[in-house]
């Protein structure tokens, strides 16, 4: 390459190449070699105005650390989430943040599952121990459900709240509670209302609506259905009484059944469990003497016709003196349990 850079000199630079069978592109490249080139910059561009804040991002990183979500799919979180009228992300936002951490694999290993306590609960009078639960209520056209939250008095038997909605949510939950423990007098600390782990009854909210009311909580433990029995066992009063109509045509008349069956059941019922008396009897403090009269009631017709009574006198069937969830050891035999 040495020689044709000298014949350039004298002749050109495309005679020397075609002279000599050199290719005038490798003669050029041998004599202006290539500066060398400086580093490339990192390319820094501005964030989009469509983007999560750090904030955000860690405010979704919290929601899916929590207890409710440690082990759910962002699929789940947002679908639930969507259900109490919260949206945070997509879910492949979800992914992305988590990715981020690396904790994109294995999510349902995270949780460390407690062992839940079996639940014992003991009431003596009303106002000490209430259930609560939701039930699907079928509507028009077909697919339409409503929800029927019921708070229940499992001492007197008394539907002491009730509400319906089209859709079930930890701020109903919350309203129906604020709602219902002043028209009962509840003093704080001596109440404590038990319900299963619905979503609706374990969220944050209605977890510090509990703390601020200063309401002990007391909950189910998975699929175990007895141990909400009160509960269902009214449920099922409900939907076995002949007037349910099975489907409504809206909502407005569904509220209307509601209204006039609570009614019904707290005035009207007669509950096998409290001897026979109706839960507002109960719930009332009217029991006593209502049972008194039953009791005379019986005792006129021994004195007439005793010899019809082959066991002797007639006795009424006692108030129970506590009922309980789940009867601790040294409870009576003598509570009902359900």
């Amino acid at each position: 390459m040495i020689g044709v850079t000298e014949l350039a000199v004298e002749v050109g630079a495309r005679a020397s190449c075609d002279a000599l069978g050199i290719p005038r592109a490798s003669y050029y490249r041998w004599t202006s070699p290539p500066s060398p080139r400086e580093p490339l910059q990192a390319v820094v561009r501005a964030p989009s105005h469509r983007a999560l804040s750090d904030g955000e991002k860690q405010g979704i990183l919290d929601t899916l650390h929590s207890d409710r979500f440690l082990d759910r799919s962002p699929a789940h979180v947002v679908a639930e989430l969507l259900g109490e009228g919260i949206y945070l992300s997509s879910e492949r936002t979800m992914y992305r943040i988590l990715k981020a951490q690396g904790e994109t694999r294995g999510r349902r290993r995270q949780r460390s599952h407690p062992a839940y306590v079996k639940p014992q609960l003991v009431a003596t009078r009303p106002n000490q121990v209430w259930t609560w639960d939701i039930t699907k209520v079928r509507g028009l056209p077909r697919g339409i459900w409503f929800y029927l939250f019921v708070l229940l008095d499992i001492f007197s038997r008394c539907g002491v709240g009730w509400t319906l909605t089209r859709r079930p949510s930890a701020a109903v939950a919350c309203h129906l509670l604020q709602e219902t423990l002043p028209k009962h007098q509840v003093e704080p600390g001596t109440l404590t209302v038990h319900n299963d782990r619905g979503t609706e009854f374990i969220a944050d909210d209605v977890t510090r609506l509990f703390e601020t009311l200063d309401v002990a909580r007391s909950f189910s433990r998975p699929r175990t259905s007895n141990d909400n029995a009160y509960s269902e066992s009214q449920f099922k009063t409900t939907k076995y009484h002949p007037d349910y109509p099975g489907v409504f045509a809206g909502f407005e008349p569904a509220w209307a059944y509601f209204e006039s069956f609570f009614e019904w059941y707290n005035t009207q019922h007669r509950h096998s469990g409290i001897a026979w008396l109706t839960p507002e009897q109960v719930h009332t403090g009217q029991a006593q003497e209502v049972l008194l009269r039953h009791q005379a009631t019986k005792d006129a017709a021994y004195a007439v016709n005793p010899e019809r009574f082959v066991n002797g006198p007639p006795r009424i069937r006692p108030l129970p003196k506590e009922v309980w969830i789940n009867a601790p050891t040294e409870v009576g035999s003598d509570a009902p349990r359900h």
